[in-house]
């Protein structure tokens, strides 16, 4: 009877965390269809079929479809974008046991920015500016790695995930008084790309398949560790007592959530918020099981970034904001609420 009933509960859970992915897959194409008709120019829903279908055809020719093709690019770069924030914000959240961690914490977006404006300085093109952002971070990663491995690889010792979190700050530390001198040194032609880069910008934003390629293998890893990652969040002795490779899943989490955040960083910027305000908001809203919380926020993480990135064109039109700048500006009261509920509860 019992085992009648254990089942009927697992088949529950299972329906539940399919009606919730099945809800934000429909309202994340909601938003990108919204993100291709709304602008300075809008392009009309009636004809939305007839521009997908001259673009298919590879001879995007009416008014219409040029600029669906534009913003379609431009929104499907700022959901991976935002699906591997979120993602990231998860993976690091439960390897520093902090619900309020970021990605950024870890100074990986500030090694990007310091090898995207070094870039710039230089006067590179644009392949130049992605190139160093991902050399930058991969740089910072691997800095952080050889002096926190010893943290990674015990992971049985209490008190570790601060001495990663300290690490990271002071590498970004380092790395932001590098960023201000390449800005004080940037001639008056490079600084407003220098500017836009660091708030974050989609505004050139590239349809790319390699951060969509590092989202869903990092989603398809990181769903089969879904129960062990459960496990490691709550304590380590019991994971370890449990069967679980604390310091193999420690170090796998920190591999994927710095590998999403240079992907995200290298193509839109260094956008703030996403990773902190979503995955603590889809914890809240439907509980903290990983199996559900991985594939949720990372759902969440790129409708937020589209629909802020939608509002940067088109709030001041045909002036465009950088949506760094809106997703700080909708965060920070959003990260004061979480806060505030967090400590009421």
């Amino acid at each position: 009877m019992d085992g009648k009933n254990g089942g009927s509960g697992n088949n529950s859970g299972r329906g539940r965390a399919a009606l919730i992915v099945g809800v934000l897959l429909v309202a994340a194409l909601a938003s990108v269809l919204l993100a291709c008709v709304a602008g300075s120019v809008g392009v009309p829903v009636a004809e939305l079929a007839s521009g997908l279908a001259e673009i298919l055809r590879g001879q995007p020719e009416s008014l219409p479809a040029v600029l669906l093709e534009l913003r379609l690019a431009r929104a499907l770069a700022a959901f991976a974008t935002g699906a591997s924030l979120a993602l990231a914000g998860v993976m690091m959240q439960t390897l520093l046991r902090n619900p309020l961690a970021d990605p950024y914490v870890l100074g990986v977006s500030s090694g990007a920015s310091v090898g995207a404006l070094a870039a710039m300085l230089l006067a590179g093109a644009t392949w130049m500016v992605d190139a160093g952002a991902f050399c930058g971070a991969a740089a910072i990663s691997l800095l952080l790695y050889l002096l926190a491995r010893r943290d990674l690889r015990n992971g049985q010792a209490e008190g570790r995930a601060p001495l990663i979190l300290l690490t990271g700050v002071i590498l970004a530390a380092g790395c932001g008084a590098l960023v201000t001198l390449m800005l004080s040194l940037a001639p008056d032609t490079s600084l407003r790309g220098m500017v836009f880069w660091l708030m974050g910008d989609l505004s050139g934003a590239q349809t790319a398949w390699l951060p969509w390629l590092v989202l869903l293998v990092v989603l398809a890893i990181s769903l089969r560790q879904g129960r062990p990652i459960n496990l490691l969040a709550l304590h380590d002795d019991a994971a370890a007592t449990l069967g679980v490779r604390v310091g193999a899943l420690r170090k796998s989490l920190f591999v994927c959530a710095t590998l999403l955040t240079a992907s995200a960083v290298t193509s839109a910027g260094s956008i703030g918020f996403v990773g902190l305000i979503v995955p603590h908001g889809c914890r809240f809203a439907f509980g903290a099981d990983h199996r559900v919380l991985l594939p949720v926020a990372m759902l969440a993480g790129g409708i937020f970034l589209v629909l802020a990135d939608t509002l940067a064109r088109t709030l001041l039109a045909p002036q465009q904001l950088p949506v760094g700048a809106v997703t700080a500006l909708i965060g920070v009261p959003v990260f004061l609420l979480q806060l505030h509920q967090l400590h009421r509860k």
